[in-house]
């Protein structure tokens, strides 16, 4: 069974992406799900545009991840058994890809062929939604009060994990009559767009798409806390993204001292650190508009316990190179430990030079690290103070 999965946050574009998707292939279904209270969800099923099902559903939990254990994936098992070829899934607004692809993939096993991951979005609000502060249920996006993500924090999950973007007018635009997708603010959402995910295809609903391009493996590898991606090329619009890398580990005081000033005007801001207080642990870092949050996502490989080394390179080839990062970044001496943070943003608010001062301030000093601050001395092999 052949599965194209569509998350939102606007039921207007997620509709217009998903009729899109079932045009992909011959016999295709297209399932709705929406939320509409704490434990009623409403299913909706089209095949070639008609409505052939329309239910309500009282789930004990109607939490996000529930509606797809228990209502999204027993639809899809259904269907399925009906010899549908492909089905289209527009997830309730504010429910993760990787979350119904993963929940899919657990309880239907190898019959599971995802096509495509897309996310839909109306381009001219995408800015809005990166700096928005308020939560996914303060802002009317779920039912559910305890969900304390950012529309940004979302977005951005899915803008990683997808392999499609698909722009549309959203609800908004369709209830006012306005036409964003020829205003400044459309045209400044893509170019946001080609620095926030440069591995996805973009298009609009009634333009070309590429069916059939989605890898799982890769998606799960964008969306690791810590993994840097960025544009192969430098945009010539509105936005830039810089990347940097620091060698040596960074001293934790100076580098609080400097996080609000990388931080600050950054539309998201990612990467992982070598934090000498804590020289064992890979910590990952994200911004994401008015938000920003450090993550111990565990020991660096260098740090784990041994592994077979690859003659050539000098990395380790166990269980643990599904860290593509860790295998192109990987240092003679230090392994994979290091910094690597990137930051995009408005060309304006994004300053190369101070990113690099900022960080390279925040590095020991040979002085520091003569004097074996957090036991790292051994790792660059220097000579102790007395």
């Amino acid at each position: 069974m052949h599965f194209s999965v569509v998350s939102s946050l606007d039921s207007h574009c997620r509709e217009a992406a998903a009729v899109k998707l079932g045009r992909t292939h011959r016999d295709s279904v297209v399932v709705l799900h929406d939320l509409l209270a704490e434990p009623i969800v409403l299913r909706r099923i089209f095949r070639n545009g008609e409505l052939l099902e329309q239910e309500q559903a009282v789930l004990e939990h109607g939490c996000l991840s529930c509606t797809v254990r228990l209502d999204v994936v027993p639809t899809a098992e259904r269907l399925a058994s009906f010899g549908h070829d492909h089905m289209v899934l527009g997830l309730p607004p504010g429910v993760s890809a990787g979350l119904a692809i993963a929940e899919l993939q657990r309880q239907l096993g190898q019959a599971v062929v995802v096509d495509n991951a897309v996310v839909a979005i109306d381009a001219s609000e995408l800015d809005e939604h990166i700096w928005d502060k308020h939560t996914l249920f303060e802002s009317g996006f779920t039912a559910m009060p305890e969900d304390e993500r950012t529309s940004g924090e979302f977005l951005i999950g899915e803008l990683a994990h997808a392999d499609t973007v698909m722009v549309h007018p959203g609800l908004g635009a369709e209830l006012s009559g306005l036409h964003p997708d020829s205003s400044g603010a459309w045209a400044q959402g893509l170019e946001l767009l080609g620095q926030l995910a440069p591995h996805a295809a973009v298009c609009a609903s009634d333009g070309d798409f590429r069916p059939g391009c989605y890898d799982g493996a890769e998606a799960l590898a964008r969306v690791r806390p810590g993994t840097v991606r960025v544009p192969l090329e430098e945009g010539t619009g509105s936005f830039r993204t810089e990347l940097h890398k620091v060698e040596r580990p960074l001293h934790p005081g100076r580098f609080q001292e400097a996080l609000p000033r990388l931080a600050q005007g950054s539309h998201w801001m990612r990467g992982r650190l070598w934090i000498a207080s804590a020289s064992t642990s890979r910590i990952a870092v994200q911004g994401i508009g008015p938000r920003v949050w450090l993550e111990n996502t565990g020991k660096w490989l260098a740090d784990a316990p041994a592994e077979p080394v690859c003659g050539e390179t000098g990395s380790r080839t166990g269980k643990g190179m599904h860290d593509v990062d860790a295998v192109l970044d990987w240092h003679p001496r230090f392994g994979d430990r290091g910094t690597v943070l990137a930051v995009t943003g408005r060309e304006e608010d994004v300053d190369a030079a101070e990113i690099q001062s900022l960080l390279d301030g925040c590095a020991l000093t040979d002085d520091e690290m003569r004097r074996g601050f957090a036991g790292i001395v051994d790792v660059f092999g220097l000579e102790a103070a007395p």
